[in-house]
């Protein structure tokens, strides 16, 4: 029988909105790959009967419980406190660890407040994690579960999980490897992928296979393959041939595997051809350059952007002629044309990309809110432009996804060239 954990994030700011809970995300992937069951997430404040209760109910439904955030130095840092409740055992003050949280703050030359000092009490019988900032993390048994307690800074968290947390989960055995495999692609629909695979879909359910799942994101599809096998090579053995299918069957409209998304496929093309890329861009304001260097060597292709934002921007950064820009407009396609030609003559490259396009919150010229016009020129060749609508989306979405179609008009069109 496989083992089951839960994941409780603690900290009033979850509960007001004022911060997101990434940590049980990442947590749940990382369960997930290493076989372990995730039966619930659950957020509560900074209350220690609300988070008391919480760890009695999880510890009644999991093998492992994992908690983060509430160890720090205030006097709502209570987790450390709720936990030493629900394994009725006392609180002792480890003078070792007190002296190292000392020893921080001097190497930092910072003055250590007196409160910190209650970052060294830990439940007896509990045991300390890797530390990494001022908060230690801990870990305690409590019958037959293991209460695991971490910061709710995320590097922080992801360090103790990573050096700790999975060396416990090994002990208490139980352990699969789940691995997952992801086919990137642009321009293709959700809908037109999952027709495009049903048999093979079909095939791998009736065959008791690897599980093919559909993601759409940011105007990319992904298609994920995963695997679940006693090691990471046998779940690879299972996932590959799958994956190769797949890729076979998207052919074109497949940009990368696993973390290579569109910009990475369009790198690749660009130093196929021996070409070197400049942007742009209006609505987006930065966000594809953004995207283009994240791709390692992408100074190799990419030569750099514009950012014009407000019209007068277009005719003093990108030359545009202020008549054409009155009479036509500063969203139209031919204003993305004559800024995709600007970013390619000013930036001395062969590919130039321009985007505009209306964020809102009121339309501009007879183009609604949620509209992107993107224009591509190649080498001085006849431009290629396209227009999308997303209605009903808020400003960073519009703008988010605007990016993401300029990219994939690009890859097309350098597919194609």
């Amino acid at each position: 029988m496989g083992t089951s954990a839960e994941i409780i994030a603690i900290g009033a700011e979850l509960l007001l909105g004022d911060n997101t809970d990434t940590n049980s995300t990442w947590l749940s992937r990382r369960l997930v790959e290493l076989g372990v069951t995730v039966v619930r997430h659950t957020s509560v404040g900074d209350g220690i009967d609300d988070m008391a209760t919480a760890m009695e109910e999880a510890l009644a439904r999991a093998d492992v419980v994992l908690t983060t955030g509430g160890l720090g130095p205030t006097q709502d840092d209570l987790t450390r406190v709720a936990l030493a409740r629900v394994a009725g055992v006392p609180l002792v003050r480890d003078h070792a660890t007190l002296a190292e949280i000392e020893a921080y703050f001097a190497s930092r030359n910072r003055q250590m407040s007196p409160s910190n000092a209650q970052q060294a009490d830990i439940p007896e019988g509990g045991r300390w994690l890797t530390r990494v900032g001022s908060a230690p993390g801990l870990a305690l048994e409590v019958g037959d579960g293991l209460v695991v307690c971490m910061p709710g800074v995320p590097s922080e968290m992801r360090v103790m999980f990573e050096q700790d947390v999975v060396a416990m989960l090994v002990e208490r055995g139980g352990l699969a490897t789940t691995v997952t495999r992801t086919v990137r692609t642009s321009g293709l629909s959700e809908s037109g992928i999952a027709d495009t695979l049903a048999e093979l879909v079909s095939r791998v359910e009736r065959d008791g296979g690897p599980t093919i799942a559909f993601l759409a994101s940011r105007g990319e599809t992904r298609v994920k393959v995963t695997a679940t096998a006693t090691d990471r090579p046998t779940a690879l053995t299972m996932i590959d041939p799958i994956v190769e299918e797949v890729v076979s069957l998207l052919g074109r409209g497949v940009t990368g595997l696993d973390e290579e998304g569109v910009e990475h496929a369009i790198g690749r093309l660009l130093l196929a051809h021996g070409w070197t890329l400049a942007v742009a861009e209006s609505i987006t304001g930065g966000g594809v350059g953004a995207r283009l260097v994240t791709v390692p060597g992408a100074s190799g292709w990419f030569r750099g952007g514009l950012i014009t934002y407000a019209t007068e921007v277009k005719t003093m950064l990108a030359g545009l002629d202020p008549s054409g820009l009155q009479r036509t407009g500063p969203v139209e396609g031919t204003t993305a044309e004559a800024l995709a030609r600007a970013a390619a003559d000013r930036c001395g490259a062969d590919v130039g990309l321009g985007i505009v396009g209306v964020a809102g919150p009121d339309p501009v010229d007879d183009a609604p809110v949620g509209t992107v016009r993107v224009a591509v020129v190649v080498d001085g060749r006849p431009a290629v432009t396209k227009e999308m609508r997303m209605p009903g989306r808020s400003r960073v979405d519009i703008q988010s996804f605007g990016a993401s179609g300029a990219l994939s008009v690009l890859h097309t069109v350098l597919r194609d060239a």
